[in-house]
């Protein structure tokens, strides 16, 4: 059989030991597809548990469908989300998402969806308010496509334990994954929310690395990419 090179090797194992250190993490938590990306655009710039209270609203108020949202006033709207934080500014990104979905698809998610990923990443990207991390995280936890989402923590768990440069382009640090690891949704989802997990817990901006599940490969060696 043929060994697999190091680098896949490098990230099944952090892999591994981020799953057997904290277990499946369970996201995206939502009721459905279309909730995940209203959270997808609400998670921008804040913490988890006000994206949860922004959308309690949101449901509480029965306006979690694309054509409810589309006819709610962006006042209200703005008021439903301002445990987000930058309540306005996403009001407006939700207000273009939902027309969006609507003059394209009749705001049909499944139709959506069926979309060529190439062809569908490309039209979200040209949503205003909506970049790279949104649209793969739409993809990926709405949509079930295998990309893998890069955030701030995942960039900062790679570089600090040399496996990426320190500045280093989205695309090609998703290519990294991407090239290195089997393109399945269910990987990628896990993968990320681990990282997620560790950078929450230990890799912080000021490193926390006692009882880190990743310390134990802080001597890595940077590999090309």
């Amino acid at each position: 059989m043929k060994e697999k090179p190091r680098t896949t090797r490098q990230l099944e194992g952090y892999y591994r030991r981020l799953l057997k250190a904290y277990g499946p993490q369970h996201w995206w938590p939502a009721d459905s597809r279309f909730e995940i990306m209203i959270g997808a655009i609400l998670t921008q710039n804040t913490a988890w548990r006000n994206v949860e209270r922004a959308v309690a609203n949101i449901k509480r108020e029965g306006l979690m469908t694309p054509r409810a949202l589309h006819r709610v006033s962006m006042r209200q709207l703005a008021e439903m989300i301002r445990p987000s934080g930058y309540f306005r500014v996403k009001a407006g990104r939700i207000k273009a998402f939902v027309r969006f979905l609507i003059q394209q698809y009749e705001g049909d998610l499944r139709r959506m969806m069926s979309e060529p990923v190439g062809i569908l990443r490309s039209k979200l990207l040209s949503v205003k308010g909506i970049g790279s991390e949104t649209a793969d995280s739409i993809l990926l936890y709405a949509g079930d496509v295998p990309v893998f989402v890069i955030d701030a923590y995942t960039r900062r768990v790679l570089s600090r334990h040399r496996l990426i440069p320190s500045k280093v382009s989205y695309d090609r640090l998703q290519r990294f994954f991407m090239d290195h690891l089997q393109p399945r949704a269910a990987l990628y989802n896990e993968y990320h929310a681990l990282l997620v997990k560790v950078g929450k817990e230990h890799c912080r901006p000021t490193p926390a690395c006692q009882g880190c599940p990743l310390k134990v490969y802080l001597n890595g060696k940077q590999p090309k990419i």
